[in-house]
C-alpha cells in the first residue's frame, strides 16, 4: 500500500513539473532564413533547449501558461507568452530582429576592455552596424568603409584610389582623429594617427559589428580622438559548432572565395575557430588598381569555470594594390573618367609607379576574471609586427607618356640602358622603383577592472601601455633594364614588393638608399569612470591621463654629426568628461554630455619629417585643446527608433600638415616641387545636428531607416605656417602667417541624408536600397590662394564641390538544397551610374566610382 502511494506521488509530482509542450520556428525577420542553435528558455527557470537545423524547437514546460525567452548571438531576445491547450502550444514562426542596439552578445571575450556604449546608462551618439549589415553590403570588391556609410555625420571618401585606400570622416574629422579600436585595441598609426584600411582588408570577413561613437562617446581609454571612437568587434572563438564556404564574384574579374570552421566549445571548455580566404582583381575601378591578397583568422578559447576564461586570436590580410591618385579635370575629359597617371606596360604586362604591400599580422590575448558577481577584471595582451612599405619612382630620368596618357614602362628601360655605363645608371640620368618601407613592432596591454559598488554605482579603472618601435627606409624594388644604381653608393640588390616577402625580405643597413631612420614612442596611461544610475536619470564622471615619449634615430645623414639618437621629447595629456540623462518615460530620454581634451601632438608633428632629421620643429609643437558639447533626445518603441543629437566641437592649437607642389620659378614650368605647408596653430569649430530613425510595423513585411547630418565647420582666427621643399628640406616660408576665420573645413560635406528600405517579398526573398545625398563638400586650404585672398582685400573661401546623390541596391535569397542552408546575395553599387566628384586635394580631384556589383553564394554547414 505504501508503495502504491509512493507512486502515485511520483507521477502526480512528475504531471505537476511537465505539464506540456510549446513548439515553434524561429526565423530572421530580415532574410527570413531559419536560425539554428538558438537558445529556448522556459521564463524563470533553468529549463530549456536549443533550436535545430532549420531553426525549430520543442520544450517541455511545468505550467500550463507562462512565457519563454529567447536569446541568440546577434539578436534581439524575446519573450514570448504561450498557454497550453491539450497539453501542447505551438507558437508557429517567431520572427527575430537583428539587434542594431546592443552588442553585448557579440563580445565572447573582453567585454572590459571594449567601450560599448551599452556598458554606461548615461547615452552617447551612437550608432551600430551588425554583422548582417556588414555581410550583405561591404564585402568583396567594396571598402570596409562602406559598411558605415548609412549612419549620421559618416563619410567614406576616395574609393577610386585602389583597394583599401578608402577615407573615412567623422563629424568632419579625418581618420586621423577618429579612434579606431579593435576589439579594445587601438590601430591608428602612433606615428601619424594614420589609418591604412588597405592593411585590414578582411575586417569585413571577421567582423561581429561595428559601433560609431561620434563626439564626446563612452571609451575609457587614455585616448583623445576628435571626431569619435569605431569599435570594431570581431569574430572571437566561437561556442557553437557549424562554418561557411562562400564564393564572391564582381566587376574587372573580382574573385574571393572563403572558408570557415568552429569546433564548438567542448566539454572540457576548448574551442577553436579558424577563416582563411583569397581574394583578386585586374582591377578595382580605374585602369592599372590590380590587387591581391589573402586574410587569415585563428582562435582558440578557453573556459575551464565560471570564473575564468581566456581567448587567444591572430589575425592577418596581406595584400599588394596599386594604387591612383588625383588628377585635373582637365586630365579627366582629355584621358576619361577611369584614367590612372601611374599606370603603363612593361613588357607587354600592366606596370605601375604605385604599388601598396603589406602584412601586419596582429595577436591578442584575452583574459576576463570574474572575481565575483560584482567585480570582473578584462586584460588583453596584444602585439602587431607590419612589414611593407609603397613603390614610387627614383632618379631624374625622364618620364615618357603615350598618346592616352600612359606611361611607356618600355621607353623607360630603354633610356635607363642607354644612359647606363656598363650597366650602372646614374640618379641624375636614369629612373627606378624604389620602395618606401614601413617595418614596425608594436606590443601593449590594456586591462579594466569593473565593480558593481551597489544597485546604483558603478566604477572602473583601467591601465593602457604601449611600446612602439618603427623603421623606415628606402629599397631598391625594379632597376628597370639596368644592373646596378648609384646614389651616393651603387645598389644592385633587388626587394620585391610582395607582402609574404615583407615579413623576412627587406634590404639591411648598407643596402638602403634615400633615407633610413628609426622611431620609438612609449606610451602609459590610466581612466576612472564613475556613474551612480537609476530608473528615472543618471550621471557619470570620467578622467583619463597620459604620459608619452618620442624619439628618433637617424642612420643615413651623410654628417656622421647629424646621426644617432635624438633627444627624448615627453608630452603629458589628458581628458575629462561628464554627463547625465534623464527618462522622461518608458519611451523618450534626454541626455548632455560635456568634456574637455588635451591631446598630445603625433611623433610626426614634433620633429621635422624631413627623411628622418633628428631636428624638432619650431615653433615647438604643443598639445591641441578640444572641448566638445553634446545633447540628445532618445525615442524607442515597439515600431520606431528616433535618435536626435547636437554637438559643437572647438579644436584649437592644432597643427596641420598639407602637401602641395610648386613652381620655385614662375618662368620655368621644370621647377616645380614637392612642399608640405604647416600650420601650427588652427583652431577649427565644428556643430551640427543628427538624427536617425528606423520603422518597422507589426507585419514586419518592411523596414524603413534614415539618417541626416546637417554641419556648420568652419576655421577660426589666424595661424602661422611654414613652407618646405620635400626635396631638399629647406624652408621656402619661415614665417609666415594666414587669417582663416571662416573659412570652411573640407574634404567631407557637412550635409548629407539617407533613407534605407528593406523589404520582404516572400519567406527567404528580401531586396533592399539605400539613398543617400551629399552636399555642402569643400576643397582642401591652398595658402597660396589664402595669400592671394588677402593681397586683393578679399576673404578667402575654399573650393565649393558638386553636390551628388548616390542609389543602392541588393537581393538577398535564403533556401536550402537539400539539407543544406544557402544564401544568396547580390548587390550594385551606384545603381544610376551617377558621375560625381568624391574629393578634392592638392594635387586635384578624385573622381567617384562608377556603377559596381558583385555577387556571392554562401553555403552554410
Amino acid at each position: 500500500m505504501k508503495k502504491l502511494l509512493l507512486c502515485v506521488f511520483l507521477l502526480a509530482g512528475l504531471t505537476a513539473f511537465s505539464q506540456g509542450t510549446v513548439s515553434g520556428k524561429l526565423m530572421d525577420s530580415d532574410l527570413g532564413g531559419p536560425l539554428p542553435s538558438a537558445n529556448v528558455v522556459e521564463t524563470g527557470t533553468n529549463n530549456g533547449t536549443i533550436t535545430d537545423f532549420d531553426g525549430n524547437f520543442s520544450l517541455r514546460v511545468s505550467n500550463n501558461s507562462g512565457s519563454i525567452t529567447i536569446t541568440y548571438l546577434g539578436y534581439t531576445t524575446r519573450v514570448v507568452s504561450f498557454t497550453l491547450s491539450n497539453g501542447t502550444a505551438n507558437l508557429g514562426s517567431i520572427n527575430m530582429e537583428a539587434d542594431a542596439a546592443t552588442l553585448g552578445e557579440v563580445v565572447v571575450v573582453g567585454t572590459g576592455v571594449i567601450d560599448l556604449a551599452e556598458d554606461r546608462q548615461t547615452p552617447v551618439a551612437v550608432s551600430t552596424v551588425t554583422a548582417q549589415e556588414i555581410q550583405s553590403k561591404a564585402v568583396g570588391n567594396v571598402e570596409f568603409t562602406e559598411a558605415m556609410k548609412n549612419t549620421p555625420s559618416i563619410y567614406v571618401a576616395n574609393q577610386s584610389g585602389g583597394f583599401g585606400d578608402s577615407q573615412i570622416f567623422l563629424r568632419g574629422f579625418s581618420d586621423v582623429n577618429t579612434a579606431f579600436l579593435l576589439n579594445g585595441q587601438p590601430i591608428n598609426s602612433v606615428e601619424d594617427g594614420r589609418i591604412f584600411w588597405s592593411n585590414w582588408a578582411g575586417m569585413a570577413d571577421v567582423a561581429n559589428a561595428i559601433q560609431i561613437q561620434r563626439g564626446l562617446g563612452s571609451s575609457k581609454l587614455a585616448i583623445s580622438s576628435v571626431g569619435g571612437t569605431v569599435n570594431i568587434i570581431s569574430k572571437t572563438t566561437d561556442k557553437k559548432e557549424g562554418g561557411f564556404v562562400r564564393f564572391l564574384a564582381g566587376n574587372d574579374s573580382y574573385f574571393k572565395g572563403t572558408a570557415s570552421y568552429d569546433t564548438g566549445l567542448s566539454d572540457s571548455g576548448w574551442a577553436f575557430s579558424v577563416l582563411v580566404d583569397h581574394w583578386q582583381a585586374h582591377r578595382k575601378y580605374a585602369i592599372g588598381t590590380a590587387g591581391q591578397g589573402q586574410n587569415y583568422l585563428f582562435s582558440v578559447g578557453y573556459k575551464p569555470n565560471d570564473i575564468h576564461s581566456f581567448n587567444f586570436l591572430i589575425t592577418g590580410a596581406p595584400q599588394w594594390h596599386d594604387q591612383n591618385f588625383s588628377n585635373s579635370l582637365e586630365t579627366y575629359e582629355q584621358y576619361g573618367e577611369k584614367y590612372n597617371s601611374n599606370t603603363g606596360f612593361l613588357d607587354g604586362e600592366r606596370y605601375t609607379e604605385r604599388r601598396n604591400y603589406y602584412h601586419k599580422p596582429v595577436a591578442n590575448l584575452n583574459w576576463d576574471f570574474n572575481i565575483n558577481e560584482n567585480t570582473d577584471l578584462s586584460t588583453v595582451l596584444y602585439a602587431s609586427w607590419g612589414r611593407g612599405g609603397g613603390t614610387g619612382m627614383l632618379g631624374r630620368g625622364s618620364r615618357v607618356r603615350m598618346s592616352n596618357g600612359e606611361i611607356d614602362f618600355d621607353q623607360t628601360v630603354a633610356n635607363n640602358i642607354a644612359a647606363a655605363e656598363n650597366g650602372i645608371g646614374s640618379f641624375d640620368d636614369t629612373r627606378i622603383r624604389r620602395a618606401s618601407v614601413n617595418n614596425h613592432n608594436w606590443y601593449g596591454m590594456l586591462s579594466n577592472l569593473s565593480l558593481e559598488a551597489s544597485e546604483n554605482w558603478s566604477i572602473n579603472v583601467g591601465v593602457d601601455g604601449r611600446l612602439y618601435h618603427g623603421d623606415h627606409f628606402r629599397q631598391v624594388n625594379d632597376l628597370l633594364g639596368l644592373r646596378g644604381f648609384e646614389d651616393g653608393q651603387i645598389y644592385m640588390n633587388e626587394f620585391e614588393a610582395n607582402p609574404w616577402k615583407s615579413l623576412f625580405d627587406f634590404a639591411e643597413e648598407g643596402d638602403r638608399v634615400a633615407y633610413d631612420y628609426s622611431e620609438d614612442i612609449n606610451y602609459i596611461g590610466g581612466n576612472a569612470q564613475v556613474e551612480y544610475a537609476t530608473d528615472k536619470f543618471s550621471v557619470f564622471a570620467q578622467g583619463a591621463a597620459s604620459s608619452q615619449s618620442f624619439q628618433r634615430e637617424e642612420r643615413f645623414d651623410s654628417d656622421p654629426a647629424n646621426r644617432g639618437k635624438s633627444e627624448k621629447v615627453s608630452k603629458f595629456g589628458y581628458n575629462v568628461k561628464g554627463g547625465a540623462s534623464f527618462n522622461i518615460t518608458d519611451e523618450h530620454s534626454i541626455f548632455a554630455n560635456a568634456g574637455v581634451f588635451s591631446r598630445q601632438p603625433f611623433l610626426d608633428n614634433i620633429f621635422r619629417d624631413v627623411r628622418g632629421s633628428n631636428e624638432l620643429n619650431s615653433p615647438e609643437v604643443d598639445n591641441e585643446e578640444i572641448t566638445g558639447l553634446e545633447g540628445g533626445y532618445r525615442f524607442e518603441n515597439s515600431n520606431l527608433r528616433i535618435n536626435v543629437d547636437v554637438y559643437r566641437t572647438e579644436w584649437g592649437n592644432r597643427f596641420l600638415a598639407i602637401g602641395d607642389r610648386i613652381l620655385t620659378d614662375p618662368a620655368d614650368p621644370n621647377s616645380e616641387v614637392p612642399v608640405t605647408n604647416r600650420f601650427t596653430d588652427i583652431t577649427q569649430v565644428h556643430q551640427g545636428l543628427e538624427f536617425e530613425f528606423a520603422y518597422r510595423p507589426d507585419s514586419r513585411a518592411y523596414k524603413l531607416r534614415g539618417y541626416g547630418s546637417i554641419g556648420n565647420w568652419k576655421y577660426e582666427g589666424e595661424t602661422p605656417f611654414t613652407q618646405q621643399n620635400d626635396d631638399t628640406g629647406a624652408f621656402i616660408v619661415t614665417d609666415g602667417m594666414l587669417d582663416l576665420t571662416g573659412t570652411k573645413v573640407g574634404n567631407a560635406p557637412q550635409t548629407s541624408f539617407g533613407v534605407g528600405l528593406s523589404i520582404k517579398l516572400c519567406d527567404g526573398l528580401t531586396v533592399d536600397g539605400d539613398y543617400n545625398i551629399y552636399t555642402d563638400l569643400y576643397g582642401f586650404v591652398d595658402p597660396e590662394d589664402v595669400i592671394v585672398a588677402a593681397q586683393m582685400g578679399e576673404r578667402y573661401q575654399a573650393e565649393r564641390l558638386p553636390a551628388y546623390t548616390l542609389m543602392d541596391a541588393g537581393l538577398t535569397y535564403k533556401f536550402t538544397l537539400g539539407s543544406q542552408r544557402m544564401t544568396f546575395r547580390g548587390n550594385v553599387y551606384n545603381l544610376w551610374n551617377t558621375p560625381y566628384i568624391n574629393q578634392a586635394d592638392a594635387f586635384g580631384y578624385y573622381l567617384g566610382v562608377g556603377r559596381t556589383y558583385n555577387a556571392s553564394l554562401r553555403l552554410d554547414f
